[in-house]
């Protein structure tokens, strides 16, 4: 617990808590979260509790970064796991364009990437799988008369 005291991160989050900051509130100059923070910080836990809050999983600081950005780019892969089960969008660009799989990949966190590289495949699979419905096949129906129909050699008459 000691090592926690000592983590700039945490100090951060603890004041903001103390506070009263709302959970979506950017507190800082960089329009940082408490979110972003404790994903930045690899704080799975004060994570989770921000997101049982009702976190902004997508909000995006003043570089573009999402939380999901900030775990990425420190390699906490249950803080990454988290926020994937929590729906953030995992296709956010940051201002430099980079997804969190990219910064995953460009920081050296292989584990970090790999898991997203997976999610993402899996959205774009079960994306495919969905009909899409706007693209509707129309249903062909045959018109039909309602009346008198007249027969004329052994023919109808329309």
């Amino acid at each position: 617990m000691l090592l926690l005291d000592c983590n700039p991160e945490v100090d951060s989050l603890k004041h903001l808590l103390e506070t009263g900051a709302s959970v979506n509130a950017p507190p800082d100059p960089c329009e940082q979260s408490p979110v972003h923070l404790a994903a930045g910080g690899g704080l799975a836990h004060f994570l989770l509790w921000q997101l049982q809050t009702g976190a902004d999983l997508n909000q995006q600081d003043v570089l573009g970064e999402a939380p999901l950005h900030k775990a990425a780019r420190v390699g906490s892969l249950e803080c990454l796991s988290l926020l994937v089960a929590n729906d953030a969008q995992i296709d956010l660009c940051n201002k430099n364009g980079q997804t969190a799989e990219d910064l995953a990949w460009s920081c050296g966190f292989l584990e970090c990437a790999k898991f997203l590289t997976t999610i993402k495949s899996m959205q774009t699979i079960k994306s495919n799988e969905q009909p899409n419905k706007d693209h509707c096949v129309p249903v062909l129906r045959q018109k039909r008369r309602f009346g008198n129909v007249e027969c004329t050699n052994g023919k109808r008459k329309c």
